[in-house]
């Protein structure tokens, strides 16, 4: 499938339910600004190379100038997927530049691989886009996503938390991360690559081809299925965990903290007020 017609794609059969959600994502949350210089950090899987499509179209209509860098991080992939990669960057005509490392390997002797293969990555990701010169970097996470971590905080983190659609690293000074496809929802990705006749891989990791079926339980595998269920009775159960991290009323809530700084309703209960002043200051 030639690029044009991938990326003519955007123009047509997902102009609503992916390009204007894209665009939204970076106008509402502003994600980009002038002569950013990003690193679009494409793992391989249909979310980044989607992404990719997407920021490399936004940048060639010229609204605004940014810089774009887009970046593969072999974590240990086996050949053929590394030959999959390379193949839809040239056919999508991304300049990729593939940095091989050792964290699949090493994130496979610890106790909680998977733990340590999402810490590792992350951290060569900001410390790779330092050394670009880039001060944000882009990663694929979608609509699906942010829900579904705020059901797991929520039932197995025993706390209230979403994905943010933008984060200051709190480790590697003047680098951004940023999510451009914060609104666009996962089924109609897998709409977009089914209709370009276009495959992925999808995690790559070593750990989990020897482990299916322990990945297939995983929590997140559990809240999809949950989901799955509570969509049967409720079509519009995801808007609704989605606009629950907007709507926050903190006179509602037993305690809350911002940062270390932490807040019960009995602070300020008897003054009739459950909400300190000290919020906004």
């Amino acid at each position: 499938m030639p690029i044009d017609t991938i990326e003519k794609s955007l123009d047509e059969e997902f102009l609503d339910s992916i390009w204007k959600k894209f665009y939204r994502a970076v106008r509402d949350y502003k994600l980009i600004q002038p002569d950013d210089r990003i690193a679009v950090c494409i793992s391989g899987g249909k979310d980044s190379m989607l992404m990719a499509v997407c920021l490399r179209r936004l940048q060639r209509m010229k609204h605004l100038h940014f810089d774009l860098q887009y970046i593969v991080m072999d974590p240990g992939y086996n050949s053929a997927n590394m030959d999959m990669i390379t193949y839809n960057a040239d056919i999508m005509s991304l300049p990729v530049q593939v940095y091989s490392t050792k964290i699949f390997s090493s994130a496979e002797k610890t106790k909680n691989p998977c733990f340590l293969c999402a810490r590792l990555r992350r951290g060569w990701l900001y410390k790779k886009a330092q050394e670009l010169g880039c001060n944000k970097i882009a990663l694929g996470h979608h609509f699906d996503d942010v829900i579904e971590t705020i059901l797991m905080s929520m039932l197995y983190g025993s706390q209230m938390k979403t994905m943010m659609p933008k984060l200051h690293s709190e480790n590697y000074s003047g680098v951004e991360l940023i999510r451009p496809l914060y609104l666009v929802r996962e089924c109609d990705v897998k709409l977009w690559a089914e209709h370009n006749g276009l495959k992925f891989i999808s995690c790559g990791c070593s750990v989990a081809e020897k482990n299916a079926a322990e990945q297939s339980g995983s929590k997140r595998a559990e809240i999809k299925a949950l989901l799955e269920q509570l969509r049967k009775v409720n079509p519009a159960v995801d808007m609704n965990i989605f606009r629950s991290a907007e709507n926050v009323n903190l006179q509602t809530l037993i305690s809350y903290h911002i940062g270390e700084e932490r807040h019960h309703f009995l602070d300020d209960y008897d003054s009739g007020r459950t909400i300190r002043g000290t919020i906004n200051k």
